[in-house]
């Protein structure tokens, strides 16, 4: 990958975030992107690459809360109130898979 297009995969996470910050339940918080399906192969891409990015700050924070005693819900309540836009996507996805899931048990 190149450095062009890191930078445009970069550009493209803080165009979700910043849509998200705005209205992270919104339909088009994955349209118009120009890039998206080459540099991620769609939106389900760019899903594990935010979740990722989560899972990494999560993980980074776990080491720290440690060495300090803090538990697991601190640390994840301190990364959700340091990234409100990055959890709101993930919590939104969450639940539009698992209604989708549920309408196909039905």
């Amino acid at each position: 990958m190149s450095w062009k297009d890191q930078h445009a995969r970069t550009d493209i996470v803080h165009t979700v975030l910043t849509r998200a910050a705005v209205d992270p339940d919104s339909p088009d918080l994955f349209s118009g992107i120009p890039g998206l399906e080459r540099l991620f192969g769609g939106q389900d891409g760019l899903l594990l690459a935010l979740r990722y990015r989560w899972n990494l700050h999560f993980a980074a924070k776990m080491e720290q809360a440690l060495v300090e005693g803090n538990s697991a819900v601190d640390v994840y309540l301190e990364l959700a109130a340091e990234q409100p836009a990055l959890r709101a996507v993930l919590d939104a996805q969450y639940r539009r898979s698992h209604a989708a899931s549920e309408a196909m048990a039905r």
